[in-house]
């Protein structure tokens, strides 16, 4: 059996057993997904909004869209201004909310009753599966300069990075899941929604955030998988979990350290898998530090090679919307160096600034910042100068330190040129709930907002 067979195999029927840990089961989501299904336009039509937080929903809502709805909308945040916005893009008539929303004028809210007795999801593909090129999702990412950027994902980009994934791992119907990463970004839905989909596995319905609920809800739910992202591992670092059930750990939305990494690891006896790609591609790479890879290891269907230091890759799983170059691979932004059968990372393309006329490395600024003992975490950010010096550096530190320390510290660390030209040290470095750094947020703690 080829791959998209399984995949069409793992997803025409319910099958048995609870798609929710204490929630629903799979034939109450393909039910959801048939009461979607007539209440959704037909393929072809007007995308529709998903603004959900609930699993669930979300699995129904896909399910419906691959059984002749729509595409779906994933906008980067449920915020009026950016439904608005999302509305005036794309048309949309509807959407998809478990909750109601401050939405656009004219724009009708779905949300499947709490009694679904009379519908079932057992014919829900009774007018065919689709191919793997039918157009799925529509992402709408925030960007580093805050303007969305639409990707689009096929069946194929979805299911296809999934059933590779749960190749590698092992996923089945007996794991279950536990994920600190909400279901509407990339990295939580693939792997808290997309694989529960086609393993069998079932997932919590909570998305913890705070590190005695994750340790509880991972006890309590038996949970065999933890997906989470560096913020929370930081969080966790040196609180084990006792949870024995737990079978390994998943990281992605950006670089983990290394500190963090062998503090959960030490702590709880497994490893955490590192996950490498992006939202465009997919995921192209793994790495486990715990069983001593220190490099990154490209999935079998996927290509690479290294030009000029930078890394360019095409996957089976790539948005059709990259612009690659005639062999299809695509330049995915970041610095490294060939180790083995992989590779390790060396920083980001755009790391490399000029400050006053000279070359400053943004990851050498990070990296010398962290060195500092009382330093947890740190953000450099260049920015853009009036003149015709380039840029200038401004860093925010999370710590509880006289800035004057670390500024001495630096002097012995880092060219004049490349010294931060503005530090603040705060409580903490504002994280979205994805994971990622609040650039937004903290231009504003810095002054500069």
């Amino acid at each position: 059996m080829d791959t998209w067979s399984a995949v069409r195999a793992a997803l025409a029927r319910p099958g048995p057993g609870a798609f929710c840990l204490d929630g629903l089961s799979r034939a109450e989501v393909w039910a959801m997904a048939a009461w979607l299904k007539k209440n959704l336009p037909h393929q072809g039509d007007a995308p529709v909004c998903l603004a959900a937080e609930d699993r669930a929903l979300i699995a129904a809502a896909v399910l419906a869209a691959l059984a002749g709805g729509p595409p779906l909308l994933f906008p980067h945040t449920f915020s009026g201004q950016v439904l608005a916005e999302v509305r005036r893009e794309s048309g949309y008539r509807q959407i998809i909310s478990e909750v109601e929303r401050d939405l656009p004028f004219g724009v009708e809210r779905l949300c499947p009753p709490a009694s679904l007795s009379e519908y079932s999801g057992d014919e829900l593909f009774a007018d065919g599966f689709p191919g793997p090129d039918v157009e799925l999702l529509r992402l709408y990412t925030g960007g580093s300069t805050g303007k969305p950027r639409i990707w689009r994902k096929t069946a194929a980009c979805i299911f296809l990075e999934m059933a590779c994934w749960r190749e590698f791992l092992r996923v089945s119907e007996d794991d279950r899941i536990l994920a600190t990463v909400p279901p509407w970004h990339i990295y939580g839905f693939l792997h808290s929604v997309a694989m529960p989909l086609i393993s069998g596995a079932a997932v919590a319905t909570e998305t913890p955030s705070f590190p005695e609920e994750i340790a509880a809800l991972a006890r309590s739910h038996r949970a065999t998988i933890l997906i989470s992202a560096p913020p929370h591992y930081r969080a966790l670092r040196g609180k084990p979990f006792h949870a024995p059930s737990l079978r390994f750990a998943l990281s992605s939305t950006g670089p983990l350290a290394e500190e963090d990494n062998d503090s959960f690891c030490k702590e709880n006896g497994v490893g955490i898998i590192e996950g490498y790609g992006s939202t465009e591609t997919g995921g192209a790479a793994w790495r486990n530090r715990f069983q001593g890879g220190a490099a990154f290891t490209p999935f079998a269907p996927v290509h690479w090679r290294v030009e000029n230091g930078n890394l360019l890759v095409t996957t089976p799983w790539m948005s059709p919307d990259l612009p690659c170059d005639a062999d299809g691979f695509f330049a995915i932004g970041d610095r490294v160096a060939v180790s083995g059968q992989g590779f390790v990372l060396r920083g980001r393309v755009g790391s490399i600034v000029k400050v006053a006329g000279k070359r400053v490395d943004l990851e050498e600024v990070t990296a010398a910042i962290k060195a500092f003992p009382e330093a947890r975490d740190c953000l450099a950010l260049a920015l853009a100068e009036d003149s015709a010096r380039g840029n200038r550096i401004a860093v925010l530190v999370a710590g509880d330190f006289a800035v004057d320390s670390l500024k001495q510290f630096l002097l012995t660390r880092l060219e004049s040129h490349a010294l931060p030209k503005i530090l603040r040290v705060v409580e903490s470095i504002p994280m979205k709930a994805t994971g990622k750094y609040d650039r937004e947020a903290a231009l504003r703690l810095l002054g500069l907002g």
